[in-house]
């Protein structure tokens, strides 16, 4: 069930995610005002991302995945590319993508001109964006 609630939310966050990074590009690229639309958007796909990371531990530490891991070792995952990328290089990177989300959040709010705002937002969630773009597993996804 926890694998399923966090396919399903993936796509909220990916939406959001999206929208963040075009509005972040157009702002900067328009050299618009930034408003407070802006700063809710950006929160809003630092939390659905946050929440997405949440569910993902569920999801990892109950799967049948993480069961294998226990029973035959990291030695045997690193060797199996069908374990390692569910159990270390799908995690890994998201990890990465969120902290890169979280970060850029945490610096556009030290900036005090709106075009330094937009740049900020706009470089570290692109960059998030393509890495979760780069480790969903596309067939799985569309399974469910």
């Amino acid at each position: 069930m926890s694998k399923l609630i966090h396919s399903y939310w993936a796509y909220i966050v990916l939406i959001v995610l999206i929208f963040a990074v075009v509005n972040a590009l157009i702002g900067y690229a328009s050299k618009k005002e930034f408003k407070a639309k802006d700063l809710r958007l950006s929160l809003f796909a630092l939390i659905t991302s946050h929440i997405q990371l949440i569910l993902g531990f569920i999801a990892y530490f109950t799967s049948t995945y993480f069961s294998a891991m226990q029973d035959s070792g990291m030695g045997e995952v690193m060797k199996n590319s069908e374990l390692r990328k569910p159990l270390v290089e799908h995690p890994l990177m998201i990890i990465i993508a969120i902290t890169l989300i979280t970060v850029g959040f945490s610096k556009h709010k030290k900036k005090t001109e709106d075009q330094a705002k937009f740049k900020t937002i706009a470089i570290f969630y692109t960059i998030a964006l393509l890495l979760i773009l780069a480790v969903i597993p596309w067939g799985l996804w569309f399974k469910h």
